[in-house]
């Protein structure tokens, strides 16, 4: 009963947050009042019953304050709706958790309480002849909706595991009513072979015609002859039946697969209800006006999705009222209206969950930021001013980097952005950004519909099917071989007017080619940030809705691989993981593949010491290569920890240098993994990051590091003498 009353407060309080924030916003409508006491009352109810009086108290002490505004009696100030919302989060506090495990907020004490009540009370004390304040509001808010209780439809309280069930479930009986129609095709060439043979029988009884046959042949033929007549009949009859009932199993199938689907998906409002009251909050903290606008409410989101939303959408809301809005009189000097503008939008694009935070605030000033790196001792100067503008605002994205002076409640931690790009490469996503000094900046996340089923492109490679997700593609081609250009010994073709580098597909996966006569060649064009590829296969199959099915975990990442699926007679297919696969051919073409042509590597370097160099940044990762080249080593690089660690494990190294901070594998469980290796845990590892806090260095070590630099620290002289202490002279 506890846990339906928490449940009960929260739908109840997104409801009192949304009209007292319209309230604020205009002072004078009595619109909502309605629904707020409607909301207080339930909530006073619901405390009855499991017993908790100072939750009915401080839910009737709000339904008394509402009734009394609703007669004219009181007139809400800006005064009055602060204590309204402390109220709110009042009723929240004293909620006990919803989950058994969720850490249950501090309990009020009862001189709190009673402080809060003293305040509410004095709200529905009358006035004499009071006149509504206008107040310039702080917060501007979209006018809030306030549904009438039985406008709702009737809603069904289910466990998000019983859903996974059902989703699952579904998936399978989808995939099941699949086997059908090759089972019927396969009856339909019976009922061939059987009509074969009646007319074999009808032509040998013709050709017997006139002679001499014994009594009991004929009747014997004549008996064949009807039997199989009835054979055929039946069967033709069955056979109908069964493609009706085919038909039909797979049309509720596909029914109640896309009905279990549709439960599995929220619409984008649910995740989104905190964020207004969280801005005004923060912005009144801060002395700002700020206007949140949220569009795309209706959009439909995979629940599992808009959990994982909250975090990094909070952070960039909280990051663009403390670093990007402006003050009023800031703003005023620049020319712009006192009011900020947050925008928050979430739409479908492309078959992808498009979401963004935009901002009309100051930016991001590149030329700061590089000044923030140094003096964070990230990099030295010389490195920050050689990168480029694009991979100065990647260090937004790093663990504590921060462009705060100073650490306070609100900023300076470096907490944040690097929630919301893990999260977005968690589940198959990416996050870029924008920004134009002066004008505004904003965060663009691409994001999978649903994690649960994806829409795919069937390719063969190496003779095997494997399912590209359409949404991660850029292109599908069929290009004549006359259209392919060779430079350099490499092949290319002209995509949107720009040259686009071929590669084999059946190479980057490491699979012996399959045979293939067509006349075309089949491309796929894929890329990420940095890179763009025509991934070349042996055909198209087909495309297909797939229901996502982990691997298993023991097995590792699996490089190029995300998932499986089961097509729809069965056979499983092996989904690729596109930016994997990108990142693979990179390697590939690069001229040092680790994956092609190893012996040859292993013979022209024997003589030299060979090492790894893992790092997601190219320009960092092409510095300490040339610095290592110089001294006569032999070096590859990988573009992140897990293709690091796919590299180790199929090559030969005699040391690893290593980032900390990278997609996919951080540098800390890249040396984890490879000390806990039998066959590579002497191999020694260097750790070199932007971040040089004591306890990182500390935990570095921990894990199995035998150094750890700091970046600005790769050009001294001590760096190059660890190397060659590890490693020995080249």
């Amino acid at each position: 009963m506890l846990q339906l009353f928490r449940t009960e407060v929260e739908t109840q309080v997104a409801l009192l947050n949304d009209g007292l924030l319209a309230l604020e916003r205009e002072p004078h409508t009595t619109t909502g009042l309605t629904t707020l006491m409607r909301a207080a009352h339930s909530i006073k109810g619901a405390a009855r019953v499991v017993h908790l009086a100072a939750a009915e108290q401080v839910a009737h002490a709000l339904e008394d304050c509402f009734v009394a505004a609703q007669s004219g009696t009181v007139h809400f100030t800006g005064k009055h709706i602060e204590g309204l919302l402390r109220g709110v989060d009042m009723l929240l506090r004293l909620a006990p958790a919803s989950q058994p495990g969720e850490t249950p907020a501090q309990a009020p004490q009862s001189a709190e309480i009673e402080a809060l009540l003293s305040t509410l009370a004095e709200i529905v004390t009358p006035t004499v002849a009071p006149s509504p304040p206008v107040l310039p509001p702080p917060v501007t808010l979209e006018p809030s909706r306030f549904p009438e209780p039985g406008s709702k439809d009737r809603v069904l309280r289910v466990t998000a595991e019983h859903l996974h069930q059902l989703l699952g479930l579904a998936g399978e009986s989808l995939v099941a009513s699949r086997w059908l129609p090759p089972y019927i095709e396969s009856l339909r060439h019976v009922k061939k072979s059987q009509m074969a043979l009646s007319e074999m029988l009808d032509t040998l009884w013709d050709s017997l015609q006139g002679l001499p046959l014994p009594a009991h042949v004929a009747t014997y033929m004549q008996a064949a002859q009807r039997q199989v007549t009835a054979c055929r009949q039946t069967l033709a009859e069955r056979l109908s039946e069964l493609e009706l009932f085919g038909h039909r199993a797979d049309t509720l199938a596909d029914r109640l697969y896309r009905a279990a689907l549709a439960s599995h998906m929220r619409p984008f409002e649910d995740g989104v209800q905190g964020f207004p009251r969280m801005v005004r909050d923060l912005a009144r903290q801060l002395d700002k006006q700020v206007q949140l606008e949220i569009l795309g409410r209706v959009t439909a989101v995979d629940r599992d999705i808009l959990e994982r939303l909250e975090a990094p959408l909070s952070h960039l809301l909280r990051n663009a009222v403390v670093h990007g809005i402006e003050t009023p009189a800031e703003r005023l000097a620049a020319g712009k209206v006192a009011t900020g503008t947050i925008r928050l939008e979430a739409r479908h694009q492309d078959g992808m969950l498009a979401i963004s935070v935009t901002d009309d605030g100051c930016g991001a000033d590149v030329a700061q930021l590089r000044q923030r790196i140094v003096t964070q001792q990230l990099a030295s100067a010389e490195v920050a001013q050689a990168l480029s503008d694009a991979e100065v605002i990647e260090f937004l994205f790093l663990p504590a980097f921060s462009t705060a002076t100073m650490v306070t409640e609100l900023a300076g931690r470096g907490v944040g952005l690097d929630v919301v790009r893990s999260m977005a490469q968690t589940v198959g996503g990416s996050v870029h950004t924008r920004t134009v000094p002066g004008q505004g900046m904003g965060f663009y996340l691409q994001l999978p519909l649903t994690l649960s089923v994806v829409r795919a492109l069937l390719a063969e490679i190496g003779g095997e099917p494997y399912a590209f997700p359409l949404a991660r593609l850029d292109r599908v081609l069929l290009v004549p071989h006359t259209d392919v250009a060779v430079y350099e010994d490499s092949q290319y073709v002209t995509v949107d007017d720009e040259p686009v580098r071929l590669v084999a597909a059946h190479e980057v996966l490491d699979v012996q080619p399959g045979s293939t006569q067509e006349e075309t060649l089949a491309i796929i064009v894929l890329s990420d940030r940095y890179d763009r590829y025509g991934l070349v296969v042996e055909r198209f199959l087909d495309e297909t809705d797939l229901v996502v099915h982990p691997l298993d975990a023991r097995l590792g990442k699996i490089p190029d691989i995300s998932a499986a699926a089961l097509l729809e007679d069965g056979s499983p297919v092996l989904i690729i993981d596109v930016e994997d696969m990108v990142r693979s051919a990179a390697t590939l073409l690069s001229g040092r593949p680790w994956r092609m042509q190893r012996a040859a590597v292993q013979a022209t370097a024997s003589s030299r010491k060979r090492v790894l160099v893992v790092d997601d940044s190219l320009t960092v990762r092409t510095g300490q290569r040339q610095l290592l080249e110089q001294q006569g080593y032999a070096v590859e690089v990988a573009g992140d920890g897990m293709e690091g660690w796919n590299a180790v494990r199929l090559g030969h190294y005699d040391l690893v240098i290593t980032d900390v901070d990278m997609p996919r594998l951080d540098g800390f469980e890249l040396v984890r993994r490879i000390k806990h290796d039998v066959h590579l845990q002497h191999l020694p590892v260097i750790l070199v990051s932007y971040k040089g806090r004591p306890e990182d260095r500390q935990r570095g070590i921990a894990v199995g590091a035998q150094a750890y630099f700091s970046k600005s620290d790769v050009h001294e002289p001590v760096f190059l003498q660890t190397v060659m202490a590890l490693v020995a002279k080249p």
